[in-house]
């Protein structure tokens, strides 16, 4: 549904140095997939939402919406296309001088609706989005969420088929942002609608995400779907999302990461290899979560005594489908 191809963006400061905002970023999110793309400020990812709609145009490479290559496009042929993808803001850019149902039918009216079609639309997607009793109210009369939501309203007021959002929940309070995810996420899979979010909240992508990108400097790191990376050797974003905190003074003892995902995080492996081996085994960090509907998450364990009987505890490990590190020792 989305794929971009060898995207470079470049600016110019005020004292002449050059800016690589992106650099060689390829990305593809596929059809009804809600898709994170996590990263600390100034790692390029508002550059990259903003070039994904043309809003900014690559100095280099290709952007293709729903079969559409919008790098290709003349203005006008653009702002047609551009009517399949809405756009969710940080600070939702509402006109406060217009109502919810207002700011709703003002991407109507661009859209060409007629005032009877722009009426009846805003209503029903003000209902969507659980603010059907507000459509009189001003922004002022809002809550922070309740903007959002008419935020939301407005960017699927059109039909597009991809919603793209710029940090939308980093203004709102935690159980704010809970209620937020949740309808985006309700949204996506009742109108088989793509989702392409930027955030830097491990929280989100957490939450509602099934595929991720992560982005440093202008440059993605690792993208797939999200379960899959977590059990990939080396992932920095595992390690993001399982932290398990620093390891201890003594250098005696063999140290190895365990990653767990789907049917293996609920089996006992810890106690069956600790009697199987006859290890006292320490538990020095473990985190689980649900990600993407399934049960994934790391454990950190001190394996005292020989290296030799450590080699067939990781074997046995890894025979069992776990991804094993070994962070400190000779146990390889």
């Amino acid at each position: 549904m989305i794929t971009a191809s060898h995207l470079t963006k470049t600016f110019t400061s005020a004292d002449g140095t050059v800016v690589r905002a992106l650099d060689d970023v390829t990305l593809e999110v596929g059809a009804g997939q809600i898709f994170g793309v996590l990263g600390q400020s100034g790692a390029g990812k508002s550059t990259l939402i903003r070039t994904l709609n043309l809003l900014e145009r690559p100095d280099s490479g290709t952007v293709t919406v729903a079969g559409q290559e919008l790098t290709a496009l003349s203005k006008g042929e653009l702002r047609v296309a551009r009517r399949q993808i809405g756009m969710v803001f940080q600070h939702f850019n509402l006109l406060g001088s217009r109502t919810a149902r207002g700011n709703v039918e003002l991407a109507l009216e661009v859209a060409g609706l007629s005032g009877s079609d722009r009426t009846r639309r805003a209503a029903e997607i003000l209902d969507l989005v659980g603010l059907g009793g507000r459509a009189d109210s001003y922004p002022a009369q809002l809550s922070g969420g309740q903007k959002q939501r008419v935020g939301i309203a407005r960017a699927l007021a059109a039909r597009p088929s991809v919603l793209l959002s710029d940090e939308a929940t980093s203004a709102l309070d935690p159980e704010t942002t809970a209620s937020i995810l949740d309808l985006v996420k309700g949204i996506s899979a009742e109108l088989g609608l793509t989702v392409l979010l930027i955030t830097h909240e491990m929280d989100v992508v957490k939450r509602i995400c099934n595929g991720v990108a992560l982005i440093d400097d202008g440059r993605i790191l690792e993208q797939g779907n999200l379960v899959d990376l977590v059990s990939t050797p080396g992932s920095r974003l595992a390690r993001q999302l399982f932290p398990l905190g620093p390891l201890p003074d003594s250098d005696s003892d063999t140290v190895i990461d365990i990653t767990f995902s789907g049917g293996s995080a609920d089996r006992p492996v810890i106690s069956q290899l600790s009697r199987k081996y006859g290890l006292d085994v320490s538990i020095l960090g473990a985190s689980i979560e649900h990600l993407g509907g399934r049960q994934a998450g790391r454990t950190r364990l001190e394996l005292p005594g020989a290296a030799s009987l450590h080699r067939q505890a990781i074997g046995e490990l890894r025979s069992q489908g776990l991804l094993v590190e070994v962070v400190r020792g000779g146990a390889e």
